[in-house]
């Protein structure tokens, strides 16, 4: 799935592209993508332009001229900007034709992502219940403290909770626990002062390297926009055998339905 990187890669790519496009019209292939009746996003887009780009966690937010469309990629949702005859293939679910004979195209083979209208200029500090951006104020170590307090769920859950904090996925929380030596299965209240302030930094630093080297391209995500991440060229854990700082064996679990990675000599449990 998208992550915070790679939907931060995917908005910066587009704005490049489509920065004050007109949207001069619309075809909905497979309608449950679009949350509302299929002429009323059309009639409300069609003539509007992309004006600013946004994103909240791993949403994707176009501000148009008086209306804001929000993507969700999900999955393996992707985004194609073609020229306006060039084909489109059966995993093409939306199209967006542009006023310079080209054409948004919206991809996801497995039909999870969604599109919805919101209104122009809404508040995003309660966006659907997301906690705060990682490079948010507010992601500081009084609100981590008193949000973990009395949670005694594994911390790699709480990192994936996005209204612990917004737009962390499962590569950056192996990452984020490795960084910082912390096991996957570590109850989220038993981590202390110094863990926490080095959660919240490690968090940051990783993110902001990934977003500089386009993302991580790996398994079925890839930017589709000419863009190729590189950060999987600097993983220490996530899908790797052995640890770069003891060079033991990288071990594999499950926790909270989702494939962990931790190196059991470093991330003591």
């Amino acid at each position: 799935m998208p992550e915070l990187p790679e939907v931060e890669t995917v908005l910066r790519t587009l704005e490049t592209k489509i920065k004050d496009r007109k949207i001069e019209a619309i075809k909905i292939i497979y309608k449950p993508i679009v949350s509302c009746e299929e002429n009323t996003f059309k009639k409300k887009l069609i003539g509007q332009h992309f004006r600013q780009f946004k994103r909240r966690g791993k949403y994707l937010l176009f501000e148009m001229d008086d209306i804001t469309l929000c993507s969700h990629l999900r999955m393996e949702g992707k985004y194609y900007y073609l020229e306006k005859d060039a084909p489109i293939d059966v995993h093409t679910h939306v199209v967006f034709y542009l006023d310079n004979n080209y054409k948004l195209a919206y991809h996801d083979v497995r039909k999870f992502g969604r599109m919805e209208l919101i209104p122009k200029n809404e508040k995003y500090d309660d966006f659907k219940d997301l906690g705060p951006e990682p490079f948010d104020k507010h992601f500081n170590i009084h609100y981590v403290k008193d949000y973990l307090n009395g949670i005694k769920k594994p911390i790699k859950e709480t990192l994936l909770n996005q209204s612990f904090v917004a737009g962390i996925g499962n590569i950056y929380a192996d990452e984020i626990l490795w960084s910082i030596s912390v096991h996957p299965l570590r109850p989220s209240n038993k981590l202390n002062d110094v863990e926490i302030k080095n959660l919240i930094s490690s968090t940051r630093r990783i993110l902001k390297k990934a977003i500089k080297a386009g993302g991580t391209t790996i398994r079925s995500y890839t930017s589709s926009l000419g863009v190729t991440g590189r950060f999987q060229l600097e993983l220490n854990c996530h899908t790797k055998e052995n640890c770069p700082k003891c060079h033991k064996e990288i071990v594999k679990i499950r926790v909270g339905g989702r494939g962990t990675y931790y190196c059991p000599n470093c991330q003591v449990l």
